[in-house]
């Protein structure tokens, strides 16, 4: 395993690591995300990310239940704070009541005395920016967080997070979590990145595979049990486009002649950026686990060429969230 600085924090994530988005507490079982989060654990996998609101605060009780009987200390543990958690209109948002009250929810529901990791799940609008860093940085003097970050936020916003801490001495975000793959990529690479090494946050980037997309699984058929084709993710359903299928299989011959999977070429890929700290990941089962982790012995593969032809695919072209 490769474990990198998260920005200029003294704190060292695995270079890919494991969520628990939508298949701990929903897709899988307990006792299946305990077996892979401990043979990610063994593999030397220490970062775990999670949030209050996946499978409605199930995703963070399994987690808490796969991580009994392993050291505390050698685990680096996250959850978020904003969409909807709690019952009442101050039920969401970035309020202070939201936040103190979610990050006690989270705790309780995951068994932890503190998070490694508390972030902003999005920006809040209606919330004064002053009241949002406060309340982080009281959490962090309460010993309930160790470090607080932002997710999905623009660079401008997390430059004024900074701008408040630094004027008021408070705990300004150490790290940013942004949606980053092949297919979504602008953000990251013209805004974030640079902010990343003026301000000093690190990056833990979701969805590395677009949700299965770029795993080469939708190359040829829709699977009928593939997260992208079932009813309960109709949301997503709009990622298997042509233009999306036809990248991802000109990016598949480029695996193909690596000799190598697509996943971890996708995964690879990612990791080319220094900015980046860590790739999340998610799984159903062991095996994919691996193959994800596999992609470590891919990065030191894209040599100049590769990256030119890859680039020569994707051709920097926006996609839909970017």
């Amino acid at each position: 395993m490769e474990y990198r600085r998260m920005g200029r924090s003294a704190l060292k994530l695995s270079a890919i690591s494991l969520g628990g988005w939508i298949t701990f507490g929903g897709q899988i079982d307990d006792r299946s995300a305990t077996e892979i989060l401990h043979k990610a654990y063994e593999l030397g996998v220490n970062y775990f990310d999670n949030a209050d609101v996946y499978a409605g605060g199930r995703a963070e009780r399994t987690m808490g239940v796969a991580i009994k009987g392993l050291s505390r200390e050698s685990l680096v543990l996250s959850s978020k704070v904003y969409w909807e958690s709690l019952e009442g209109v101050n039920g969401r948002g970035l309020s202070r009541k939201h936040i103190m009250e979610s990050c006690n929810a989270s705790l309780k529901r995951m068994g932890l005395d503190y998070l490694d990791l508390y972030f902003c799940h999005r920006y809040d609008d209606e919330a004064p920016l002053d009241e949002v860093v406060r309340a982080m940085d009281d959490l962090i003097h309460q010993g309930k967080v160790l470090y607080w970050g932002t997710s999905e936020w623009r660079a401008g916003q997390i430059a004024n997070a900074y701008r408040i801490a630094d004027l008021r001495g408070l705990y300004a975000p150490a790290v940013e979590q942004p949606h980053y793959n092949m297919l979504v990529r602008r953000k990251v690479e013209d805004e974030l990145a640079p902010a990343a090494d003026d301000l000093g946050f690190g990056m833990v980037t979701w969805s590395p595979l677009r949700s299965g997309l770029l795993s080469g699984k939708y190359n040829q058929r829709r699977p009928k049990d593939a997260r992208l084709t079932l009813e309960r993710y109709a949301d997503l359903h709009g990622i298997v486009s042509e233009a999306n299928l036809e990248t991802a299989r000109r990016i598949a011959e480029v695996a193909e002649d690596m000799g190598v999977p697509m996943a971890q070429l996708a995964i690879a890929w990612l990791l080319r950026l220094p900015q980046v700290s860590s790739v999340i990941t998610g799984a159903t089962k062991v095996e994919q686990l691996l193959e994800n982790l596999g992609a470590l012995d891919v990065v030191d593969r894209l040599n100049e060429e590769v990256l030119e032809r890859i680039e020569g695919v994707l051709g920097n072209k926006p996609g839909p969230e970017d």
